[in-house]
């Protein structure tokens, strides 16, 4: 997936909306910037098939040598996939975060969560003010 098409949340996690039969899919990851600031990985606590998530709630925890970090949903709905190849090649991340670097994909049920998502232009800003 390409950075530009995305979406993304003031907590640097990125959306791809994908249709599935009527569905909207959210697959959801962590931006390179994110991935960046936190340097060496060392753990991901993986979210579970099933259970629901709210756009701006921790649904898991990403551990670096430097800090624990929660995870953020940027939408709301229920986890329909895990990643679970993940948290034994924390190292993709680095590699592909924006392929196979996802960490779930979820069945949005509230639609009004897309909307407190940022373009790509809007995220790089956010980014650069962060320095």
């Amino acid at each position: 997936m390409a950075a530009e098409e995305l979406l993304y949340a003031k907590t640097h996690e990125w959306v791809a909306i994908t249709e599935d039969g009527g569905d909207k899919i959210a697959t959801v990851g962590i931006s390179a910037f994110a991935i960046e600031q936190l340097t060496d990985l060392v753990y991901i606590e993986m979210p579970e098939p099933g259970k629901t998530v709210t756009a701006g709630e921790s649904f898991g925890e990403i551990e670096s040598v430097k800090a624990v970090s929660d995870l953020y949903s940027p939408v709301t709905g229920e986890i329909v996939e895990v990643n679970s190849a993940l948290a034994d090649s924390l190292e993709t991340f680095s590699s592909d975060p924006y392929g196979e670097g996802w960490v779930m994909k979820v069945k949005v049920t509230d639609e009004s969560s897309l909307a407190s998502l940022m373009n790509y232009a809007d995220y790089q800003k956010q980014c650069a003010e962060e320095g």
